[in-house]
């Protein structure tokens, strides 16, 4: 299992306790304005944007947020920005590979923001295309083990997904992490609902093909150079190739 997803799980119980609330509701509310300009206002018919609004609302992103937010992107308030998606690439403290995701309405801020996250906390970048061979695009759903006052197990899991583009099922101690294609994202999230099983996010993410094993000290520099990346505002996504043990994980906690 990547090291990847589980600190992505631990990012999101996070999200809503710490100072970051409001950093963390405007890269959805973001997430949300692109999605709707790429595909259409109507969650209905643009999967992505249907994703986006509820991962946005799992994370107590007010309605009103989301609302404005796709006004924006539908012509109907003129204040939205000119996002596009940057990838930076680069390395962490054991070698590790990191592929960060960027929507920004000015590359030189973004560029800069990046560098010096980077730089500044043990990691150095990378030319285009070093590191990102080593990333695959795929389809993350998250669903929780407790549904309610019954607990999924993760036979249930396979039964529902396994025949609709599943390639994997992980377990990360309160949570299912279903992956696949990124084209079966929509298939996998559609069969769950259809089987009255909540989930707590469906993204496209990028998931390494080939992971780093790396200590607790290794860890923790990696964690923290995670955070100070994160905090750039035009930051959206950070994606490592680490492989940290459960033993490693527990001690870090």
């Amino acid at each position: 299992m990547s090291g990847h997803s589980k600190w992505a799980t631990i990012k999101r119980k996070k999200a809503l306790i710490d100072s970051k609330r409001s950093q963390a509701f405007a890269k959805y509310i973001k997430a949300i304005e692109v999605s709707a300009r790429n595909g259409g206002a109507d969650p209905a018919g643009n999967p992505t944007l249907y994703d986006a609004i509820q991962k946005a609302k799992k994370n107590s992103v007010p309605s009103d947020n989301i609302e404005r937010a796709l006004k924006r992107a539908s012509g109907q308030d003129e204040s939205g920005s000119n996002w596009e998606t940057i990838m930076y690439e680069g390395y962490g403290p054991g070698g590790v590979a990191i592929l960060i995701e960027c929507l920004s309405d000015n590359r030189n801020r973004a560029a800069s923001e990046v560098r010096v996250a980077v730089t500044r906390n043990g990691g150095t970048m990378a030319d285009p295309g070093s590191v990102a061979y080593m990333f695959n695009r795929k389809g993350v759903v998250i669903v929780k083990k407790l549904q309610g006052s019954a607990t999924l197990t993760e036979d249930r899991i396979l039964e529902c997904v396994l025949d609709v583009g599943a390639e994997e099922v992980n377990d990360l101690g309160e949570n299912f992490e279903i992956v696949s294609a990124a084209t079966d994202l929509v298939d996998i999230r559609s069969a769950l609902q259809t089987a009255g099983i909540d989930y707590e996010s469906a993204d496209v993410s990028f998931l390494p093909s080939i992971s780093v094993p790396v200590d607790a000290t290794q860890a923790k520099a990696i964690f923290e150079l995670i955070d100070a990346i994160e905090d750039c505002d035009d930051v959206q996504n950070v994606y490592g190739n680490f492989d940290v043990s459960d033993e490693v994980m527990a001690s870090l906690s």
